[in-house]
């Protein structure tokens, strides 16, 4: 991981040098950090040869939140979205606290909230369960 470039300087010849010394010392791969525009995305892969470049995409960051086809066709082979689905978690959570400190139950947010059976086939839970109940009957006989 590098400075954001606002610290470095423009993704130059210089900049896809260091990424190539750092692919070159065992690096799986280059996340670029801040990219503000795809066409510094496809500027800084050009260098990079094989090497995977990871983009970084994070809400009310500096990199715009460009599309994973705009990404993939600027060069980005990975994209890594690590706050988005925190930040939603935490809206929902703070919805469903300030109503129940309001209005003493959650009722009212009920409808917003994944429910038992949503979560179970999400998980395929029941599948998982019968496999233990299969697995403890073995152990038994």
């Amino acid at each position: 991981r590098r400075p954001p470039r606002s610290t470095l300087f423009p993704y130059t010849t210089l900049f896809r040098s260091r990424a190539r010394a750092c692919i070159e010392a065992g690096a799986d791969g280059i996340f670029a950090e801040a990219v503000h525009t795809l066409e510094d995305y496809k500027a800084f892969k050009k260098g990079l040869g094989d090497a995977p470049l990871l983009a970084n995409i994070t809400e009310f960051g500096a990199t715009p939140l460009f599309s994973r086809e705009e990404l993939a066709e600027a060069g980005a082979d990975m994209v890594l979205y690590p706050l988005s689905a925190f930040r939603a978690m935490n809206k929902a959570a703070l919805q469903v606290y300030q109503s129940i400190r309001e209005q003493g139950h959650q009722k009212d947010v009920v409808d917003i909230m994944q429910t038992r059976m949503e979560l179970y086939d999400f998980l395929n839970y029941h599948d998982y369960e019968q496999k233990l109940d299969a697995l403890f009957a073995k152990s038994k006989g």
